[in-house]
């Protein structure tokens, strides 16, 4: 795999201000979530990363919990309205305050049919914490009680956000330059 310096477009969210943004969140949280039962859902794999962040941000007790979610349609890199579950939860959700962590939400297809699932279990609340927001691309009204940003429709990837499974790990959001990304790759 390639070096992502040679399609790195330009860094859109700096670690510094992702880090910030991500203790911002978790203090609003934990305030709005004193004295509750919290358990937070991660969506795999992109939304771990910033689940592990902002767990650490969260000053009131809290569980977690993962879901894997396979979202098909058009494309490996763009989905439309199925999602299939394909790792479900470990903890019953009834009864509980459950916040939905997700990494980032375009046409909203697949946040609204997991938010519905999850709404099914009869939690006693349900809320959503998103990393990022394509709100251009929104196909599909869709809860965001908790926005780290708005984001421009690019393809982004780091903190979490892959590009063919691979740079995850990356500690900023950077956008791809798709044209450079796919003269470098042998396909």
């Amino acid at each position: 795999m390639q070096d992502y310096h040679d399609f790195l477009a330009e860094i859109i969210v700096p670690e510094n201000v992702l880090q910030q943004r991500v203790g911002e969140l978790g203090s609003e949280i934990s305030h709005d979530y004193i004295g509750q039962d919290l358990l937070l859902v991660s969506i795999l794999r992109g939304g771990v990363v910033f689940l592990i962040d902002l767990t650490r941000k969260i000053t009131v007790p809290h569980n977690i919990d993962f879901m894997a979610v396979s979202s098909y349609g058009i494309g490996a890199r763009q989905s439309r309205g199925r999602a299939r579950i394909t790792l479900d939860l470990n903890l019953n959700v009834t009864d509980r305050n459950v916040l939905l962590v997700e990494d980032i939400v375009d046409s909203g297809h697949t946040l609204n049919a997991v938010l519905d699932l999850l709404r099914s279990r009869r939690p006693a609340s349900l809320k959503t914490c998103v990393l990022l927001d394509k709100i251009s691309r929104r196909e599909v009204e869709v809860q965001i009680d908790y926005r780290g940003f708005i984001i421009p429709d690019k393809f982004v990837f780091g903190y979490g956000l892959d590009i063919d499974e691979y740079y995850r790990n990356l500690p900023f959001v950077g956008v791809v330059d798709l044209a450079r990304y796919q003269a470098t790759t042998k396909i």
